[in-house]
């Protein structure tokens, strides 16, 4: 039933030895490693993530101090699923502004650690997972276009961690209860996720003059196959979205990063190409940028 569901055939969990840090420093390395650069070139370092290290310091200098990036200052970025596009955008405007040349966008979780075993209905959608990638300014092609976001924060209790927090301190009687780990009301998030998705999608194509019929391959998050399923046929791209959430289950902020770098490693992205992204995640948060591949 897992399948016919979600489309996930398996999934990555990570050694127990392994912090969220250790995966988002293999990742970096080999995006640095793939674009040539070393460590100290990096003037700003984001880590996309809902499974920190701890509360503090941000998993973000952990990765700094695991991959060298002496030059770089550091911080988490915290948007649940949406994470890596909310930092692509924020990493993208640094760099527009001049304020920094060169940024390292992390998305990576260790979902295996908050969500709950004896929730089958949850925990068989999450793994483990990172992915990175290196951006500088661009003279070309046009790099990453106009991009469009979203929140809703009314809607936060559809998909959340109750507990632990300053509003529910832990306490024994919310371990009992289970509250430190994933709560979804996964119908909800299916209609919403869905919905949203696909109204950034067009939104973004709008604003950037340009039709579903530019776009050379469609990258959602992975969120599960029937919600990228009815995204795809709303749009009329089924036949240029990319799915790799078969192998890799939701891995949340890493998702749409490992599917990029996974979709350019197959060779179905080359220069010039236009890329759609969007995302959804806790919050409620969503967004959707198209990227002229200029590499």
């Amino acid at each position: 039933w897992i399948y016919s569901r979600t489309g996930m055939r398996e999934r990555r969990i990570a050694r127990e030895d392994q912090a969220t840090s250790d995966l988002a420093a293999l990742a970096a390395q080999a995006a640095l490693d793939n674009a040539g650069i070393s460590a100290d070139e990096i003037d700003l370092l984001i880590v996309a993530t809902l499974s920190p290290d701890m509360f503090f310091p941000s998993t973000a200098c952990f990765v700094q101090n695991k991959i060298g990036a002496k030059n770089a200052y550091c911080y988490d970025l915290g948007a649940a699923c949406s994470g890596s596009l909310y930092a692509i955008e924020t990493a993208k405007n640094q760099i527009a502004s001049g304020a920094v040349n060169t940024a390292l966008v992390i998305g990576a979780e260790k979902m295996s650690t908050v969500v709950d075993w004896k929730d089958r209905n949850s925990c068989v959608l999450f793994g483990d997972g990172a992915g990175a990638v290196v951006l500088r300014a661009t003279d070309s092609g046009r790099g990453i276009l106009s991009g469009v976001f979203g929140s809703d924060g009314s809607l936060a209790h559809q998909l959340w961690i109750p507990g632990g927090g300053s509003r529910n301190p832990m306490t024994h009687e919310m371990l009992d209860r289970n509250e430190q780990y994933l709560k979804m009301e996964g119908r909800e998030v299916y209609k919403h996720a869905v919905t949203q998705m696909a109204k950034a999608s067009l939104d973004v194509l709008e604003k950037n003059g340009l039709c579903s019929d530019d776009i050379k391959l469609f990258i959602p998050h992975q969120a599960n196959a029937r919600i990228i399923d009815a995204i795809s046929t709303r749009l009329g791209v089924k036949d240029r979205t990319f799915l790799n959430v078969e192998k890799y289950a939701n891995t949340s902020a890493a998702a749409l990063l490992i599917a990029l770098n996974e979709a350019v490693r197959s060779g179905l992205i080359t220069r010039g190409d236009l890329i759609l992204l969007v995302a959804f995640g806790s919050g409620f948060t969503w967004g959707a940028t198209i990227v002229e591949w200029t590499k």
